[in-house]
């Protein structure tokens, strides 16, 4: 009778625990869709604290909110030593309304300044070749980007969030 009696109680307590997981699961979704008049909020999953989404964070570092795809919502910021980690799902290219083109490798990272994300890995720009971007710098209305040359783009072109388009390899 106690075997019986253990095993139902195990598998209620089983039931009630799998019940709170679903439930704290429901209360993180239905929370990151409430918050900011529908502005999906991550939680960080080092520090356990709320983080805000990738365009606000480039937007408040004076950087165009366009810069990456769309889908790049996962990130780590450590506002100490400044590095930004974006991580992205798939290898893709990214064109915007003046014509050029950024490729981005899974992860991306920098350091992130006011107005600046210098140090570059993981970024790619068409410069009749296939040229690495070392620094994105802010001046008013105009992007610069570093690769082993500084070409310089209207800044209104990457405001706006577009989706990445998948290629084979960085």
């Amino acid at each position: 009778m106690n075997e019986i009696l253990g095993k139902a109680g195990s598998y209620w307590i089983g039931k009630k625990a799998n019940k709170e997981i679903d439930s704290v699961g429901d209360d993180i979704n239905s929370l990151s869709t409430s918050i900011g008049g529908g502005a999906k909020w991550l939680v960080n999953k080092f520090k356990g604290s709320m983080q805000k989404p990738l365009p606000e964070l480039l937007k408040e570092h004076d950087l165009a909110r366009g810069i990456f795809p769309r889908d790049a919502t996962n990130y780590e910021f450590d506002e100490v030593t400044r590095k930004l980690t974006v991580y992205i799902p798939s290898i893709c290219e990214v064109g915007y309304r003046d014509s050029s083109v950024l490729r981005f490798s899974t992860v991306v990272t920098g350091c992130l300044e006011n107005g600046k994300l210098a140090n570059i890995e993981g970024m790619k720009t068409k410069v009749m070749i296939w040229a690495k971007v070392t620094c994105i710098s802010a001046d008013g209305g105009k992007l610069h980007f570093t690769t082993g040359m500084k070409k310089t783009r209207s800044r209104a072109v990457y405001e706006v969030l577009r989706d990445g388009v998948g290629v084979d390899k960085f």
